[in-house]
């Protein structure tokens, strides 16, 4: 068996890695495919056992690239078989063994990282904090894990790219010039910098996290990216807004902590303001009590008082607080039970109109 690993020992590595290289592209993908097919319920299992699988196979792809070089290292003849040039051989043996090791290492970092700062954001999230809510902490763990693990990805590979540069020039001057460039763009690039620095103090503070709807620089939608140069949101027509970073002044947050139910509703002029009061009231406290609104109404939605006087109608102001998102379907389910109720207690929802008087008074 060794003997065949010395023969064949670049086939084994070129093989292996390719097979590791595999293993790392399929698995996020095959760990999404699972997340649209299998209930909830039975992800969390299927991701463990899905986890085991990918780590045992990587790790047998790992030991049979480490037994390739061994036998690659210690038999010189074997790559001299496939590789017949001397100074082919020789960068091989020499440097090509060097970046391989440096390759893998990067991939073996990526791998570790990819596995434990997922694990290690949960657990920093899963502390209690002053009025964020499980979702909540969900959502910032989300986002926050997405742009670690990005920023990490891009670490790994320029730092793999210069330590391969490093085993045939001195990466010094390299260095040097990349400095030199960096502050030449860097006057040109002074959005761009503005717009990291400000995704940097978005993530810190918890302005809002993907998954949350909010209003950036004038738009407003469902928060579906966050990164260190821009934040991406889609609205109710489903257009997909990018809007850097830098540019926000004003960040709301439509769905931190709690949401509120604020809704008006307008009654004629001559309706018994009491009577009405109390069908709303009771409409109120009757949606409340049911069970599947009951988990989503944190403090009943009440009358707080008569808002306006308006043109055609009385404004009646309601306001109730709700879990995050769940808002505007509170407000809707009240509207549409509201009118009901109106139409049955013979309570009027007046429309805009307008009273014309020809010379006479209006108590004439």
């Amino acid at each position: 068996m060794w003997g065949w690993f010395i023969d064949n020992g670049v086939w084994v590595l070129i093989c292996a890695s390719i097979v590791v290289v595999l293993l790392l592209f399929f698995h996020e993908r095959v760990r999404n495919f699972i997340s649209r097919i299998e209930p909830e319920k039975w992800q969390k299992k299927a991701f463990g056992s899905i986890t085991s699988v990918f780590w045992t196979i990587e790790g047998i792809a790992v030991a049979v690239v480490v037994l390739a070089f061994i036998a690659i290292v210690l038999s010189e003849q074997g790559v001299a078989a496939m590789i017949n040039p001397d100074d082919i051989r020789n960068w091989f043996t020499g440097h090509g063994i060097n970046n391989i090791i440096i390759i893998i290492v990067g991939l073996v970092l990526w791998m570790v990282i990819k596995r434990t700062l997922p694990t290690m954001v949960d657990r920093l999230m899963a502390r209690p904090q002053k009025g964020e809510s499980r979702e909540g902490l969900k959502r910032r763990a989300d986002t926050i894990r997405g742009v670690f693990v990005g920023l990490s990805r891009i670490l790994i590979i320029l730092i793999v790219i210069l330590v391969i540069l490093s085993e045939y020039v001195s990466i010094g001057p390299i260095l040097a010039g990349f400095g030199i460039v960096g502050i030449a763009v860097g006057f040109g690039a002074q959005y761009l910098i503005r717009d990291l620095i400000a995704g940097v103090f978005i993530l810190m503070e918890n302005q809002y996290r993907v998954g949350d709807v909010a209003k950036v620089a004038d738009v407003a939608g469902l928060v579906e990216e966050i990164n260190l140069r821009k934040t991406v949101l889609r609205d109710l027509d489903g257009i997909v807004h990018h809007v850097p970073n830098g540019e926000i002044r004003v960040a709301s947050n439509y769905s931190r902590h709690f949401a509120r139910v604020n809704l008006n509703v307008s009654v004629s002029y001559g309706t018994d303001l009491d009577f009405a009061i109390d069908v709303i009231n009771r409409v109120c406290r009757e949606m409340a009590e049911e069970e599947n609104w009951a988990k989503v109404i944190r403090t009943v939605p009440q009358v707080l008082r008569v808002d306006k006087l308006g043109d055609s109608g009385i404004d009646i102001k309601i306001i109730g607080d709700v879990k995050p998102l769940e808002q505007w379907n509170v407000t809707g389910q009240l509207r549409l039970r509201l009118k009901r109720e109106f139409d049955k207690a013979g309570i009027e929802i007046p429309w805009p109109h307008t009273k014309v008087y020809f010379g006479n008074k209006p108590g004439d």
